[in-house]
């Protein structure tokens, strides 16, 4: 679980780096807040296309080249993103860099393939713990790369700062990470045809918990990338916030979500189990991004970030853990890229829906918006999700 976890953490460093900073990127180029919005889904757009694709490829060829080829792929995206003289480069950097996210489906299923059924939702909450790492170290190099005035900003050295971790994340890769996927079960998998992405979305949907679990994560997700969409462009017109205040602010949300899912996760999905914390998670979500429109200092804000960033750490290991327990071992790399797909479609129509309603409404109401909306998650779930997602015939495949 070591190499994995070190992969992962430089890895999502370097993302982490971009994030925070891709509003005012788009800005510096003129875009309004509804075009910042689809910048930021672009990336998710062209990941919803490959992520089955590279989901199904892990099963056949295995966990390992899967994600040395997307990290790969990743180092030539933020080259391109820190050369970006005009807002289509952005669009484009962008664009190949969601195309080659194959990495984030292979390292769940590479957890998954290393971890028994009692210790999954902690292999899961591992993994997660990695990418809030990420998030706490990126966003505060990238700010501080950046600087604090957006007018006058460094977009450059961050871009190749997430270069030159991704270069080093693809080297780790290479040397420290052994396959997890057996030669036996990779030798059945190319055997199987091929199937495309709207058929392996259709056969992961059969199970009616997954299908429920799957559109729980999916508003969810919608939520927090609207979130992550709008903050910046918010915090900089309402308390005049540039790049490295927000990068500092983002970091703070990856250190909760560190904190939650690495140290956390295990004692509360065995005190509670995982349908519990979903609800928990929903109704945390849903009060804290509904209080940020009303905090009047930084204080109160970062108060209310915590309940909101609590919310969605419980709840993302929680349905990767009910997600995983439902399917049998040889469907893992299929059912977690058609998972994956389905989260990041919401990463696409989430931040295009706040950029649109941040445009059009005002600054406040895509907070307002996104709470209700994990208020109707947190009665989806109590009707729906009543323990685990795991069928006897699935204990009998597995």
């Amino acid at each position: 679980m070591l190499p994995l976890f070190l992969i992962v953490v430089v890895d999502l460093i370097g993302f982490g780096i971009i994030i925070p900073l891709l509003p005012f990127y788009g800005e510096h180029f003129q875009a309004d807040p509804a075009t910042v919005g689809l910048l930021m889904a672009t990336y998710s757009l062209t990941q919803f296309a490959s992520a089955p694709f590279w989901g199904r490829l892990s099963d056949r060829i295995g966990r390992r080249p899967v994600l040395l080829s997307s990290m790969a792929g990743a180092v030539v995206a933020y080259l391109w993103l820190g050369l970006a003289d005009e807002l289509w480069m952005l669009f484009a950097a962008r664009a190949l860099g969601g195309l080659m996210a194959g990495n984030i489906a292979a390292a769940f299923a590479y957890a998954a393939d290393i971890s028994t059924k009692e210790d999954r939702a902690k292999a899961m909450g591992i993994v997660g713990a990695a990418f809030g790492i990420g998030f706490v170290l990126g966003p505060a190099i990238g700010g501080i790369l950046a600087g604090p005035d957006p007018l006058s900003a460094d977009y450059r050295s961050p871009s190749f700062a997430a270069a030159g971790l991704s270069a080093l994340a693809l080297i780790l890769g290479f040397f420290r990470l052994p396959e997890s996927l057996s030669t036996e079960i990779r030798a059945e998998m190319a055997a199987m045809p091929r199937r495309d992405r709207w058929a392996n979305f259709m056969e992961a949907l059969k199970n009616p918990a997954i299908g429920r679990l799957m559109l729980v994560g999916f508003l969810a997700t919608f939520v927090f990338a609207a979130l992550e969409t709008v903050f910046a462009m918010w915090s900089w017109r309402t308390l005049g916030w540039g790049p490295e205040q927000n990068g500092w602010v983002f970091a703070y949300v990856g250190l909760i979500s560190a904190i939650v899912q690495g140290g956390l996760i295990s004692r509360l999905s065995k005190r509670f189990g995982e349908a519990v914390l979903l609800r928990q998670g929903a109704l945390a979500l849903a009060a804290g991004i509904c209080a940020i429109p009303f905090s009047q200092n930084a204080w109160q804000l970062l108060a209310v970030l915590a309940v909101a960033s609590y919310g969605f750490s419980v709840i993302n290991p929680a349905l990767n853990s009910l997600i995983s327990l439902a399917v049998p071992e040889r469907e893992q790399g299929g059912v977690m890229g058609v998972n994956r797909s389905v989260m990041t479609l919401s990463r696409i129509a989430g931040p295009a829906w706040a950029g649109l309603v941040f445009s059009m409404m005002g600054r406040d109401w895509p907070f307002i918006g996104g709470a209700v909306i994990m208020l109707v998650v947190f009665v989806l779930a109590w009707a729906t999700i009543k323990g685990p997602a795991v069928s006897d015939e699935t204990e009998q495949r597995n």
